[in-house]
């Protein structure tokens, strides 16, 4: 008996010792991209539309870039995209692919992480919702942008901050690609560990409880970062919610961008925030 107490015992310290650890390094693990270099492709912000962005807050200056809408003879303020991306990424590699968005007649705002490539601070919910916040308000104060119409874009790690940013100020519309339920759901199914020990929670699930404006969730059936299952059921929890499977799993999501452009740009007719052309 005294040999089961000693491995238990054993076993129970073990266990201590990981959410120890895993608590004082969760945000090594979470926010990768902060030690990363800008990106060796930075071509994209050489393109004459994209307008690197400065935005102000406590921690410094974080980046992002902006991209305008393609010219057109409708000269009346445009909707918007607010674009955050994945953990193990940087914007330096987003112009390319989300330039083809301003062919509908969004505008585009990438916006970086503290401590991420070239921005200052660190990465937390803090100090990313505080970015978040001061990126819409950046956009908002533009003539040239409809503030009724801005639509919050997050893929993977993204899909917090966006569904956030959907908690503090006006957001039209949701476009979350491979998202989670919370960091906290994920500490428990992943890793093993009470809830209680995610220190940036980014619960999806609480903001979409109460979010009344569409919301498009696109998730891969392969997808074994973040379940399938998560996307499934933030899709069912939103009042006005729209899944959509694809056949991939998580970094090769979507499987094909130009099918993903008309996904959105028919979400988007659907929900009012743009208007077919030649009306």
């Amino acid at each position: 008996m005294s040999v089961i107490w000693r491995v238990l015992a054993v076993a129970l310290l073990a266990y201590t010792a990981y959410a120890v650890i895993f608590f004082f390094f969760q945000r090594h693990l979470m926010y990768p991209g902060a030690s990363m270099l800008p990106a060796r492709d930075a071509s994209g912000r050489n393109l004459p539309f994209v307008e690197e962005v400065q935005l102000v807050t406590s921690v410094g200056r974080v980046e992002a870039l902006f991209m305008s809408a393609a010219e057109s003879a409708d000269a009346a303020p445009h909707p918007a995209i607010v674009f955050t991306h994945g953990n193990g990424e940087l914007i330096d590699v987003w112009p390319h692919p989300l330039s083809s968005l301003r062919d509908l007649g969004l505008s585009v705002l990438i916006v970086e992480y503290p401590g991420y490539g070239r921005s200052a601070g660190a990465p937390s919910q803090r100090t990313i919702m505080e970015t978040m916040i001061a990126a819409h308000d950046w956009l908002i104060a533009r003539a040239d942008i409809d503030e009724t119409r801005i639509v919050a874009m997050g893929r993977s790690l993204g899909s917090g901050p966006a569904v956030g940013l959907a908690g503090d100020r006006p957001v039209a519309a949701l476009i979350l690609q491979s998202p989670f339920k919370s960091i906290a759901t994920m500490a428990t199914e992943r890793f093993y560990l009470p809830p209680f020990l995610a220190r940036d929670r980014f619960d999806n699930e609480a903001i979409l409880r109460s979010y009344d404006g569409p919301v498009l969730v696109l998730h891969g059936t392969r997808d074994r970062v973040v379940p399938y299952t998560h996307g499934a059921a933030l899709a069912s929890l939103a009042a006005r919610g729209q899944l959509i499977s694809q056949d991939c799993a998580h970094n090769d999501c979507p499987p094909s961008w130009p099918e993903f452009v008309k996904q959105v740009e028919s979400f988007l007719l659907k929900s009012g925030i743009l208007t077919p052309l030649g009306t």
